[in-house]
């Protein structure tokens, strides 16, 4: 099926004569195809049911017993994979991108990744140098997949650290980092010249094997940016649990001390902050202003979060103080005051400055949306918008068709790696997948306009 791009929300500049408020009532879903919108409505009906997200890699197994790999693999490619993945080799994920496109939505790629603590073999150096491949690869297929005709700004993929170095080393790094006077070696001006020399560190705070394992994931983290940068991609680091979050901002602020000069064009790697944390405002409000007075470029991706149930039962049973917002409000409130700093800031600091808006909140898209008309803030400049590949479709192409810049992220590879990364996200992701009520019933009736053969 091939979509057609269509004038469906009008100019793509907002008017002189006042902002108008883009609708999200699911008028582009004229330009999908009615076994697209069915598999949509069928597969987000699915993920939004708690036993199958709960026990999803349970219920591939059982599928694989019953109907055999082959059946198995088909009823999956058919539906959650569909929906979610763009394909498994460069010319189906190519064929997804170009449909994207033609509908004014841009992709960001992203490795489907999972590192397993009690698995020797995706623990092992060998498993971090083939996830090295991989990202080395995805910077390829990035800015190949970029119109030619496009500025080289619009290429982005995201960055898992945890898929070039251990969980167990972030975890001693982020304990050394919180002690008072643990943390003096750990400084990103040090990592930085590390990961350009290429010398060992050798932390006293760390092992000699630690040492070793640190210094082939600054190698790591080092090739990958320095590939992103010569070929003009754009690097997103993904949030992850909030246990290893201090050494994965030490090992970003690494990365843009080397990468983020504004003469080199930067940001080109951007960081994650997720509002449904306590202090994220207070470290925004921080980091941007280091980063400022350090003369470098910032780069934010800001997110609510995706691992709240999680983090309130680990911090449960460590007995430790909630570090998340109490509720879905006050989490709404987080994100609203975190997209206002740093709108500002793009409106006042220019392109060093730059923001993606990931959110599939229709009150926090429309406030962007405005508040980029009342600062003026162009529509293709330095703040875009993210979604997840088949989800917020709505919201995604109603935005795209007006002009602004909009990026879906895109999951790819084989079936067999694909399906436990997506279950596990979708474990993550209940809150998003069960509040997805209002897509489904968007989908629904448009649906039923066409079964009964309505006019739009």
């Amino acid at each position: 099926m091939i979509w057609t791009r269509l004038p469906l929300y009008g100019p793509s500049k907002p008017s002189t004569g006042g902002w108008q408020p883009l609708r999200f009532d699911g008028g582009a879903f004229h330009v999908k195809g009615t076994a697209e919108l069915a598999r949509a409505l069928l597969v987000l009906r699915l993920c939004a049911w708690p036993p199958l997200v709960t026990h999803g890699l349970a219920f591939q197994a059982w599928s694989q017993r019953l109907l055999g790999s082959r059946l198995s693999g088909t009823l999956l490619r058919a539906s959650i994979y569909g929906q979610f993945v763009a394909g498994e080799t460069a010319e189906e994920v190519r064929s997804c991108v170009q449909q994207l496109q033609a509908l004014g939505l841009q992709p960001l790629l992203a490795v489907p990744t999972e590192e397993e603590p009690d698995s020797a073999a995706k623990t092992s150096e060998a498993w971090y140098e083939e996830n090295l491949s991989a990202m080395l690869h995805c910077v390829d297929l990035s800015r190949a997949l970029v119109d030619a005709h496009g500025p080289a700004r619009n290429s982005l993929m995201q960055l898992k650290v945890t898929a070039l170095t251990s969980t167990r080393l972030c975890k001693e790094l982020s304990a050394w980092i919180q002690r008072p006077r643990g943390s003096s070696e750990l400084s990103p001006e040090r990592l930085a010249e590390a990961m350009d020399s290429g010398r060992n560190l050798q932390l006293s705070c760390l092992s000699t094997e630690q040492n070793q394992h640190l210094q082939a994931s600054l190698s790591r983290l080092h090739r990958v940016a320095q590939h992103a940068r010569a070929k003009c991609v754009r690097l997103l680091v993904d949030a992850e649990y909030t246990f290893i979050n201090p050494a994965l901002s030490l090992l970003v602020a690494a990365l843009a001390v080397r990468w983020n000069s504004p003469e080199e064009g930067g940001p080109w790697v951007w960081n994650t902050y997720q509002a449904y944390l306590k202090d994220t405002h207070q470290r925004l409000e921080q980091d941007a202003e280091a980063a400022h007075k350090a003369g470098l470029a910032f780069g934010v991706k800001l997110v609510r979060g995706a691992y709240l149930d999680k983090e309130r039962s680990m911090t449960q049973l460590q007995g430790k103080e909630d570090c998340t917002q109490p509720d879905y409000e006050a989490t709404s409130r987080s994100y609203s005051r975190c997209l206002e700093l740093m709108l500002r800031r793009v409106s006042n600091h220019g392109p060093p400055c730059h923001l993606m808006v990931a959110s599939h909140n229709e009150e926090s898209v429309r406030q962007a949306t405005k508040r980029m008309w009342e600062l003026g803030i162009p529509l293709d400049g330095p703040v875009c918008f993210g979604q997840l590949l088949g989800m917020c479709d709505h919201v995604s192409l109603a935005l795209g068709q007006a002009g602004y810049m909009v990026y879906k992220s895109i999951p790819y590879g084989c079936l067999e790696e694909v399906i436990p990364y997506l279950i596990r996200r979708a474990q993550e992701n209940r809150s998003v997948l069960q509040g997805a009520r209002r897509e489904q019933a968007l989908l629904s009736q448009e649906l039923w306009r066409r079964l009964l053969g309505r006019t739009a």
